[in-house]
This record gives structure tokens, sequence and C-alpha cells, in this order.
């Protein structure tokens, strides 16, 4: 697997990852906005894809803000045929490496609420958790209406 910044020829890689997870999240396929962050984080080099060493398919993509001292995971997604696999982990390996070198601060993500249905299923709370983070204060719903939380991990 290779890890390395996104480029626009995998913007709908993107959109091919998020149609696997709007059932959780809510729409962004057909959403401009959604569409609008991808490529705003393309072009300023804070989209990062993993890909397969042959072939264009997207295990995994993240979008991610740089900006010191408190880092955001936007958005975090590995395909459902890879996940378990250590895409995400490598995802936020690269993020930390190229990202989160400015000096003391900490990396924020958004995850789902203890009672979303995909905080078990899609496995996210127990990801970031590994990944040193810890849970947070609440965060407003997401736009499907389920319960959100924030993760937090010093740097």
């Amino acid at each position: 697997m290779i890890v390395r910044p996104a480029r626009e020829q995998d913007a709908p890689g993107f959109l091919g990852l998020a149609a696997q997870v709007e059932h959780w999240f809510g729409a962004m396929v057909e959403d401009p906005g959604f569409r609008a962050a991808v490529d705003k984080h393309i072009r300023r080099g804070t989209a990062l894809v993993a890909v397969p060493p042959a072939g264009p398919r997207l295990l995994g993509g993240m979008l991610f803000g740089a900006k010191s001292p408190t880092y955001h995971v936007h958005w975090l997604v590995v395909c459902e045929q890879q996940r378990g696999t250590g895409v995400g982990r490598a995802l936020m390996a690269e993020a930390m490496r190229r990202f989160a070198v400015g000096g003391p601060g900490t990396v924020e993500v958004v995850t789902f609420g203890a009672d979303h249905p995909g905080a078990v299923a899609g496995g996210a709370r127990v990801f970031y958790e590994r990944l040193g983070f810890s849970p947070a204060e609440p965060a407003p719903p997401g736009p499907e209406g389920g319960s959100r939380q924030v993760y937090r991990r010093p740097v």
C-alpha cells in the first residue's frame, strides 16, 4: 500500500468511498459542499489517499486540517473490504508525519457518539482510541441526526 497526497484524478474515488458510508453520515456523494471540500483539500495538499501498489482504486482517503496548534481530521474513510487491515492507521501516520510537526498541540476528530449504530459497526471509536485519542465533549449531531463526540490526541 502507498499513502500519498491526493491528486485531482482521485476525486471520484473520494465519492466512491463516501457512497460506502452515507448510511452513517448522511448524503455526501450528491452534496456540492462535500465535493468542494475534497477539491479544496486536494488543492491545498491536505488530502491523502491510500492506494495499492498497482492500480488507481482508493483503499482509503483522508481530509486533514493542518493548522497548528489544533489539527483536525475532517474526514477519514477506509473502503469496506480494507477495514481492519491498517489502511486507516497508515493514513493517520502519514498525516501526523506531514502535517502535525509544528510543536505542541492537539489533533481533534468528531466521530460517532457511543449510542450511534456506526460506533460499533464502523469501529471508529475503537480505531481512534487505539491511536491514542481520548473521548472529549459531545459534538452537535450529524446531518442524519445521529450523536457525535469529539476525540482528542496530544501531539
